[in-house]
């Protein structure tokens, strides 16, 4: 049997729960989008985008979902606890897939700012969301989207109005919580009108050791002389398979930093796709990896310069440990027309050992005659030159390793443009290379059980013994 017939079964038997646990304007899309994903399926190897990681094998399992969207017993306000020096932010939480509404935010946004659930904003301003809503989210051409949207009930939404400048940076915490292997869909929708500027760092966490798969589709629309940071810091556990995709659409003279840290994971599938749609917009695209055991991170990147006078730059860097999997794809198209573009990618990556592999696959498409752009990859071990030069000056072998790996990915640390957050990170990457990291020090994610739950597993149902994981075969 293939492995999307049971999803194809289960939509079929849940659609209509589905539909009334969500919104109207995110319903509207679950038809067209379920049509493609019975179409294209789950990517494989055997396709040219996914030919290093295979995600249709990761839905092979018995996942738990939350199709009744009952409470998940837990308080993410108790038991997340951030004391990055320095760092003042407006926290968020997202526990699996629903955004966590059951304590007021302590956060005070300004006037006009809308950060809240996606499908609560969509019931009180439908024409709003179905404005953007699906808009870069192409369910025709990828399966992954395409299951999301059919599956997705609930996510984020961040809205910025015209000229207004969110001052302090916003902090939204995935947690993944569960007693049973469980399947999680997230959405989330930004929206910044022309002007306006913020900043939002998105944290994942695992707080139990089952096997947890998260697909996650983010939608970001960057408004005419707009500015907008995105950071992702992936701290979750070898148990853990993320599997993200990423649209972001820029108006003229815009600004965007997308910039992704991945310290610790099992599986982690990143797909970014940036259209430059306006003259002058100028994106950066960074990302970070560290990993060994048997881990196992792809990241696939698209920049679209659909328009002349546009800045691109990539920089993506790997440090891969013991078993550990690395890929890195990138492609920057330069579309006719698109005259004055300035493109620089670049991938650096270091193997530890002979038993680590990274895969890398810059790519430029260029169909304009005035530009200026360049690619490079790199994939080696540490300087012994320069680990000879240290060692010469007392410093033992292993200190030396670590100052140099520190050393190479340092570069991308240093493009967050929040000094309160750079600086914990090298902190964190320095305790990485130490093997001191397992969950993230800067933050007291921790169980608790509240007195109904006991002192077993939580079983997650609600009053009327309805079950929160819906198994996918035992509906």
């Amino acid at each position: 049997m293939r492995i999307e017939q049971q999803y194809i079964d289960l939509f079929a038997q849940t659609k209509e729960l589905i539909n009334t646990r969500s919104a109207d304007v995110l319903n509207v899309h679950r038809v067209t989008a379920f049509a493609n994903f019975e179409r294209l399926g789950f990517p494989t190897k055997k396709q040219e985008a996914s030919k290093y990681t295979d995600v249709s094998r990761f839905f092979e399992p018995d996942y738990g979902l939350n199709l009744n969207r009952l409470n998940i017993p837990v308080n993410p306000y108790e038991v997340f606890h951030c004391d990055v020096p320095n760092m003042s932010t407006s926290l968020y939480f997202v526990v699996n897939d629903a955004f966590y509404d059951k304590l007021p935010p302590k956060a005070t946004l300004p006037e006009g700012v809308i950060f809240g659930s996606l499908k609560e904003v969509a019931k009180t301003n439908p024409e709003l969301i179905s404005k953007y809503y699906g808009k870069l989210a192409d369910t025709s051409k990828d399966g992954v989207t395409a299951f999301n949207t059919s599956f997705a009930q609930d996510g984020v939404f961040f809205y910025v109005p015209k000229n207004v400048v969110v001052d302090r940076p916003i902090q939204l915490v995935n947690i993944l919580r569960s007693d049973v292997d469980f399947l999680v869909n997230r959405r989330v929708l930004i929206v910044l009108e022309e002007g306006a500027q913020a900043k939002l760092l998105a944290c994942d966490h695992a707080m139990d050791d089952v096997n947890f798969l998260a697909t996650q589709v983010i939608e970001v629309f960057v408004g005419e002389n707009a500015t907008f940071d995105l950071y992702e810091l992936e701290e979750t556990t070898l148990n853990s398979v993320r599997l993200s995709n990423l649209y972001v659409e820029q108006a003229a003279s815009s600004n965007v930093l997308l910039n992704g840290v991945t310290l610790y994971n099992g599986t982690t599938r990143n797909t970014v796709r940036v259209t430059l749609a306006g003259e002058h917009a100028e994106t950066n695209v960074c990302g970070m990896v560290i990993a060994d055991k048997n881990q196992h991170v792809d990241n696939n990147t698209f920049i679209d310069h659909a328009v002349p006078n546009c800045n691109s730059n990539e920089l993506f860097k790997y440090v891969l440990d013991e078993q550990a999997v690395g890929a890195f794809a990138g492609t920057v198209l330069v579309r006719p027309g698109a005259q004055h573009t300035n493109s620089q990618q670049t991938n650096r990556n270091l193997c530890a050992t002979r038993e680590a592999r990274m895969y890398t696959q810059p790519q430029l498409e260029i169909y304009a005659d005035d530009v200026k752009c360049s690619h490079g990859a790199t994939v080696g071990q540490l300087d012994e030159n320069a680990l000879f030069y240290m060692r010469s000056r007392g410093i033992e072998e292993k200190e030396a390793r670590l100052l140099l790996m520190f050393a190479f990915v340092n570069e991308v640390v240093d493009t967050i443009r929040l000094d309160a957050l750079k600086d914990r990170l090298h902190l964190l990457v320095e305790k990485r290379f130490r093997g001191e990291l397992a969950r993230c020090q800067g933050c007291g994610l921790t169980p608790t059980l509240s007195k109904e739950e006991g002192e077993g597993k939580i079983d997650l149902t609600n009053s009327n013994n309805e079950r929160a994981c819906t198994c996918k075969k035992k509906i």
